[in-house]
């Protein structure tokens, strides 16, 4: 039986996939699919914080066109930059 935390991870990842943009699956989606393993609760639920947001304003944020809020500027968006840096 999947434990807590696994089930966290398998709603995110869903939610992470289907973004409705090309730019967001491959970033959000991308992410989600090398990083949740590793995530811890407080990390996953900053990324769960991200998701309920609007994707444009997440990718703004992680290519540091705009700042983000201090309640988004989390090691989960440094981890989103460093991502998206590498593909």
């Amino acid at each position: 039986m999947p434990d807590r935390l696994e089930n966290i991870r398998r709603k995110l990842r869903f939610r992470s996939l289907r973004r409705g943009t090309k730019e967001s699956d491959l970033v959000i989606g991308g992410f989600a699919e090398e990083k949740l393993h590793v995530l811890t609760e407080v990390q996953l639920a900053a990324f769960e914080a991200l998701l309920d947001e609007n994707d444009q304003d997440v990718l703004s944020w992680v290519i540091e066109m705009k700042a983000p809020p201090v309640e988004h500027d989390t090691d989960v968006l440094e981890m989103l930059r460093s991502f998206k840096s590498a593909l």
